[in-house]
């Protein structure tokens, strides 16, 4: 009998806001990886980049602002260093972990550009809030550049990028090889390096993809058997946060649609990850969506945690 295909989808916590918080947080995450692994399945997994494409954007514009004739890197190259570096902790702390319990599996980590529509609605309305505070000064150079900011009270202004939709994976042939090669991959970090393309050529975009729209794409590309998204709770829950808060268990796409329109599901946290489990069982009716936290796999690989959606 064949192994199960999942997707896992990781996300902030899961990686932790700094350099010695990630150091600390893959230990973590990958005893819970391993756990899944033991219990029979073929893992690929794609991450959140948030704070860490935020660090590295917020570096190299201070490294430009030091040294005048240096060339600032752009938002793409910004996300392709995240790719690499959070991937090297994530497949390094994997198979640490996976050696420790005497399982020989390959972890590796492909570089994964996503292709984006030119046109998406999301590039007239930027709404992903990245980078350093600056100064009103700074701002207004940023305006000047074509660029969006924002101003947070108190604080200062900040850059905001565009999150459009994925259209295709780029890599997707040499993830699916590796998959069904039994290896453990780790494809599609921070959702993508967002690319558009150009006269047969791949451009870099300035913008970010919701790692949790391409989690549910990448499930369905793969014709995966599951998605599992590791977030800060162990349960999505009904009424989240008020005194009749309780635990959904399992949900059918009708109910999840039904509590998405009685806006059960916050923007920008849970919201994502419902729609990308919609979006991963329309194109596979007969998979499955399990919803946890990183601590709550191993109960919910034994049915006592974790939020079950089908179609």
């Amino acid at each position: 009998m064949s192994r199960q295909k999942v997707v896992v989808s990781l996300g902030h916590e899961a990686l932790g806001y700094t350099i010695l918080e990630q150091w600390d947080a893959v230990k973590v995450t990958a005893r819970a990886l391993a756990d899944l692994v033991e219990s029979d399945y073929q893992l690929t997994i794609t991450h959140s980049n948030g704070p860490q494409v935020s660090m590295i954007h917020k570096a190299m514009t201070e490294l430009r602002r030091i040294y005048i004739d240096y060339t600032p890197a752009p938002m793409c190259v910004c996300s392709a260093m995240s790719q690499g570096y959070v991937g090297y902790d994530i497949q390094n702390a994997l198979r640490a972990e996976l050696i420790s319990r005497g399982i020989s599996r390959t972890v590796s980590t492909i570089l994964t550009q996503v292709t984006v529509d030119p046109y998406d609605e999301a590039f007239y309305e930027p709404t992903k809030v990245i980078g350093r505070y600056m100064s009103r000064e700074d701002a207004d150079v940023e305006i000047k550049k074509g660029n969006y900011v924002v101003e947070e009270p108190g604080k200062g202004f900040r850059r905001v990028v565009a999150a459009p939709k994925p259209i295709d994976i780029v890599e997707i042939d040499a993830i699916r090889a590796l998959a069904d090669a039994d290896q453990v991959v780790i494809a599609c970090g921070g959702g993508g390096i967002p690319v558009i393309e150009q006269n047969h050529a791949l451009k870099g975009a300035s913008a970010v993809i919701e790692k949790d729209a391409i989690a549910g794409k990448l499930a369905g590309d793969l014709n995966a058997d599951g998605l599992i998204i590791l977030t800060g709770v162990p349960f999505v829950y009904k009424n989240y946060k008020t005194e009749s808060e309780e635990p959904i268990r399992r949900m059918t796409v009708a109910e999840a649609r039904e509590l998405t329109a009685q806006n059960q599901f916050e923007a920008g946290t849970m919201l994502p990850k419902i729609e990308a489990a919609i979006s991963y069982l329309e194109r596979k009716p007969e998979g499955r969506v399990l919803i946890t936290s990183i601590g709550g796999v191993s109960d919910a690989l034994k049915g006592k945690s974790g939020t079950v959606i089908t179609a």
